[in-house]
């Protein structure tokens, strides 16, 4: 039956006037979810676990100060400041455990009191947190890891922000963290701060070691390693370190003259059709240099931008014009169209890593202090970690298995996790002297709430 126009539109004569009341309103709702799963998987008694002796948290108390970060990362907060706004919010309250919130000052002081022993305190948080839900979730299986840095743009008095490897800001200090961040589930197992002048690979074999540790101590650690990198980690000591540790690994090899790539390709007559548009073979490549042979995956992609060289490979260019050119140094046993997808997976670590900037907040630098921006680091971290948790375990559509190696579940943005779930207006009111949270009836969100109260439930 159509309606008529004047039950669809409604008119909207005057403004209307602003009234500020404390009667119980809150603009996260959502947050109630996340408190109950927070009750659930024991947060409060980790976060005392590793932090309560290391850290003090003075008269507010340390699992409130991180709860507080948390909450303001969670609910889109991208300054420190803005813990003022959030002053009043009855569900943010309950969210941090606070009658009161400390001022941005207060939680910059806190911040500022981290030191190396207790930024890596908090990262043996985060693996914790990691390491329960590989066990539940993906026990005894293989685990794709991805590695990679990324650059942060700093302030010019920010404590060890140097000019470095800043592709789009050469002269802006920066930091440059590490990341390893688990395929199959999309949390991030470590990471690492660092100054802007660090060269990636070469940095990279502490961070491993340490990765490997952290791996060995998870629960039912009888795991099937592999590592996807790019170019910049194509070290001698890194494969060498992989292969100590039997690990498999799949690394990008740069078009160096040594490495002699180009002779392969000159001589390789017949390629192997992988997907349209895309061709590569397989060959054991020997670098004299480092008295190692590795076996190779060679690939090129056909583009449309057609220039004077195009099949002069006496002046070979990886880019020229007509095929782009890529290899992959491996020991794994995959066949070369196997290879090609499997690194095409690691485009879902450039996804996280931007999901973590604009989402959660990492490339904000709270502080001139580099302990207290690490410390902002791992917080940040955390707070993806628990909510691609939270949906995991909350019953999150389990995707399909792809030779790409991506997150075995359909987990959401943060965004739509905001839009849906946490930025619901509701109010608390006492019925029969029990406090309820009372929203806005609407049948989507009743069904959903419903469905994942349930889930947490269930889980207990």
């Amino acid at each position: 039956m159509r309606l008529r126009k004047a039950d669809i539109h409604g008119r909207v004569n005057a403004n209307l006037s602003f009234e500020f009341t404390e009667d119980g309103l809150t603009s996260y709702a959502g947050l109630e979810l996340l408190i109950r799963y927070f009750r659930r998987i024991g947060l409060n008694g980790l976060i005392r676990h590793h932090l309560i002796k290391a850290l003090p948290g003075g008269d507010f108390g340390t699992v409130a100060l991180v709860r507080l970060v948390l909450g303001l990362l969670i609910v889109g907060a991208r300054r420190l400041r803005h813990i003022g706004f959030l002053e009043g919010d009855p569900v943010f309250h309950r969210f941090c455990g606070l009658k009161d919130l400390p001022s941005d000052r207060s939680v910059s002081r806190w911040l500022k009191s981290f030191r190396v022993q207790t930024v890596s305190a908090l990262r043996r948080l985060n693996g914790d947190l990691v390491a329960r839900v590989i066990a539940e979730h993906l026990y005894g299986r293989i685990l794709t890891i991805d590695v990679d840095g990324t650059v942060l743009s700093t302030g010019k008095k920010v404590d060890r922000a140097f000019r470095g490897y800043n592709p789009h800001h050469r002269k802006v200090p920066s930091y440059y963290p590490i990341s390893a961040v688990l395929a199959e589930s999309g949390h991030v197992l470590r990471l690492h701060n660092r100054p802007g002048d660090i060269n990636d690979g070469k940095a990279a074999p502490p961070f491993l070691r340490e990765l490997f540790k952290q791996l060995k101590d998870t629960p039912g650690s009888v795991y099937r390693l592999r590592f996807r990198m790019d170019g910049d980690f194509f070290k001698r000591d890194i494969l060498e370190l992989l292969v100590k540790r039997g690990a498999e690994y799949a690394i990008k090899i740069p078009f160096w003259p040594w490495v002699n790539l180009q002779q392969l390709i000159r001589e390789r007559k017949k390629w192997d059709r992988i997907e349209e548009g895309v061709e590569g073979f397989t060959a054991c490549l020997v670098l004299a240099p480092w008295d190692r042979e590795v076996r190779v995956g060679i690939f090129r992609k056909r583009v449309y931008h057609e220039t004077r060289k195009n099949y002069q490979l006496d002046l070979f260019d990886p880019d020229d014009g007509t095929w782009e050119y890529s290899a992959v140094a491996t020991n794994l046993s995959f066949d070369v169209r196997r290879l090609w997808r499997f690194m095409c997976g690691r485009g879902q670590h450039e996804k996280i890593i931007g999901e973590l900037k604009t989402g959660f907040a990492l490339d904000t630098i709270p502080t001139n202090h580099y302990s207290a921006n690490s410390a902002w680091q791992q917080l940040v971290v955390m707070a993806h970690n628990l909510l691609s948790s939270f949906q995991i375990e909350t019953e999150a559509e389990v995707r399909p298995r792809t030779q790409k190696r991506t997150a075995n579940w359909v987990l959401k943005r943060i965004t739509t996790i905001r839009f849906e779930l946490l930025n619901r207006a509701g109010r608390i009111v006492k019925t029969l002297g029990k406090p309820k949270l009372r929203l806005q009836r609407n049948e989507r969100t009743c069904k959903e709430f419903l469905r994942i109260t349930k889930e947490i439930q269930k889980a207990a």
